[in-house]
């Protein structure tokens, strides 16, 4: 029997009995009527109802459970993840490239841009710091220091390569293609003679391969001539010829 079905024989009860009057009336009329086998079950049903109501009111149910607490997902936390390069060993910085800058536990000083033509970056606390001309070491090393001096105590510098500067090289001479060629991606250092003259879609009818120039500008502001044979490379023998950006690469005419 459901408590609902309970509460309704009780009050039936309640209501054969004359018991919905006040408890003590209702004694004296049973004892008047000499029901006295009747008095428990009487006191039990006077009683129901009012248990019973307690017990289905809304909200108060024993048995219903509470819902539990909303658990919210804690947000994720972004991190500053530069997405590097593979720089060869000993890669030497230049203008244009493009640089990341770390400090450990400082994340204010994080930074990232390309140098300038002049080969500077802008660093936070530093200004404008020169670093062209070094290694992703020497860099590194060169900021510690500079950091070190005045603002932190024993800093953690890291720089990272994000991108190569556009590195290019010219082509001039008896080629079938000349002018002005970037740097493969994977060689940004630069790459052999002959796969040089074969971006420059090879050597025309009357090039002299043996009459090759090579004209290379300095750090100290000057130019280097070197005169190489490229047919000995043609030919398997020698270790070939390195170019590096900024070259500016003569095939001669053959006088034949």
């Amino acid at each position: 029997m459901t408590v609902r079905s309970l509460f309704s024989v009780s009050m039936i009860i309640r209501s054969a009995f004359g018991l919905r009057l006040d408890f003590s009336e209702g004694l004296n009329r049973l004892r008047t009527e000499a029901r006295w086998r009747w008095l428990p079950v009487a006191l039990a049903f006077y009683l129901l109802p009012d248990f019973l109501l307690a017990q289905i009111a809304p909200g108060t149910s024993a048995s219903q459970p509470a819902e539990p607490a909303s658990i919210l997902p804690s947000p994720a936390v972004s991190a500053f993840t530069p997405n590097s390069v593979s720089a060869p060993p000993g890669y030497i910085l230049s203008a244009n490239d493009q640089v990341a800058v770390e400090v450990f536990g400082e994340d204010d000083l994080r930074t990232n841009g390309r140098l300038n033509p002049e080969g500077n970056l802008s660093v936070p606390l530093l200004g404008s710091i020169h670093l062209a001309g070094l290694t992703l070491t020497q860099a590194a090393s060169k900021l510690t220091e500079l950091y070190g001096r005045d603002y932190l105590v024993n800093p953690k510098v890291n720089v990272m390569l994000l991108g190569y500067a556009k590195r290019r090289f010219s082509m001039l001479g008896q080629v079938n293609r000349p002018g002005s060629y970037e740097m493969p991606e994977s060689s940004p250092g630069g790459i052999d003679l002959l796969e040089a003259i074969a971006m420059a879609g090879g050597y025309t009818r009357i090039a002299a391969p043996e009459r090759v120039t090579v004209r290379r500008h300095t750090a100290a502001g000057g130019d280097q001539i070197f005169k190489v044979n490229a047919k000995r490379f043609t030919k398997g023998s020698g270790g070939g010829f390195h170019v590096e950006p900024g070259d500016t690469i003569t095939v001669g005419e053959s006088i034949f």
